[in-house]
């Protein structure tokens, strides 16, 4: 039998050759993005910008540019995601760089960033300076780009990994926000004194016992911590909650991430906590595929 990762006999030595090599082979162990894929995996392993290869589709690669190129599509074979093998992921329009810490950032948390944008402008003003804490912000992808885009703001990010923060720094830093964003490393908000105007989290909320049935480039690459929500996948919406009323500015507001199908469980929970006196003042945004992604829960007077 064939090794689906060795490069077939006549192997291609153009980029265009091997661009259609390496969709094939990617197809045949049923990934889907198979020409995204192989794609991105040529345009970085070359360095070179997608016009170029357009421009030269028989653009011929040297056997070090080949031998860099297979070992990417290897890894991407053995379900290793794209983002992973290149280090970086393309987040809210910008460039993440990504490390084992760190959870790479996924296209539905975009909109927890948008709504965060949005709810601010509703509520203070598109020129508030508004104070903002992320909670678990893992590569600062959520942080950092609500600070790229509103050069007014200020925010603190909490990680317990000190790994994690530091790639959230160098996020930061890239995007240059790093002159507004304090980092604290401690569990959730433990130590962290507000009145902030928005709390937001993207926390784990895989219920424990699902973390095993999660396609291969989630479960083998995302750090388990990230993840792993508990018994229930609810623990961390309880221990946000526990400290989010104390946090919380008048007028201020909370926005989380939820699973698909946790809406009701996570806004009971909000109530539980005595954030909101109840589940009708928690309003939810959904994703592009119609789910219910981001719920937003307001600050309620005396709720501290």
């Amino acid at each position: 039998m064939t090794a689906l990762f060795e490069p077939p006999a006549s192997a291609a030595t153009g980029a265009g050759d091997w661009l259609r090599s390496a969709r094939d082979r990617l197809e045949a162990v049923g990934i889907e993005s198979a020409s995204l894929d192989a794609r991105m995996l040529l345009l970085d392993g070359l360095g070179l910008p997608h016009s170029v290869i357009v421009a030269e589709p028989n653009l011929a690669l040297t056997p070090e540019e080949l031998e860099r190129l297979e070992a990417m599509l290897g890894r991407r074979l053995a379900r290793e995601p794209v983002s992973r093998i290149l280090g970086w992921r393309e987040f809210y329009g910008r460039r993440f760089k990504l490390t084992p810490d760190v959870l790479d950032p996924r296209p539905d948390t975009e909109v927890l960033v948008e709504a965060a944008l949005e709810e601010i402008d509703q509520r203070f003003g598109p020129d508030h300076a508004c104070r903002l804490l992320d909670i678990g912000a893992g590569s600062g992808a959520i942080a950092v780009s609500l600070l790229a885009e509103r050069p007014a703001w200020r925010g603190v990010a909490t990680d317990v990994s000190g790994a994690a923060l530091q790639v959230a720094g160098e996020n930061a830093a890239a995007h240059k926000v790093a002159d507004r964003l304090e980092m604290v490393e401690t569990n959730w908000a433990a130590g962290v004194s507000g009145p902030f105007d928005l709390v937001v989290s993207n926390p784990p909320y895989i219920a424990s016992p699902e973390i095993a049935t999660l396609m291969a480039e989630v479960r083998e690459h995302d750090p388990a911590p990230a993840l792993d929500g508990g018994a229930d996948g609810l623990d961390a919406y309880r221990e946000i909650f526990a400290c989010a009323g104390a946090l919380l500015g008048d007028g201020g507001v909370l926005l989380v991430e939820i699973g698909a199908a946790q809406a009701g469980q996570v806004a009971a929970l909000a109530v539980e906590a005595g954030l909101v006196s109840s589940a009708d003042e928690v309003r939810n945004v959904a994703d592009l595929a119609g789910h219910p992604r981001v719920l937003i829960v307001p600050a309620v007077a005396g709720n501290a």
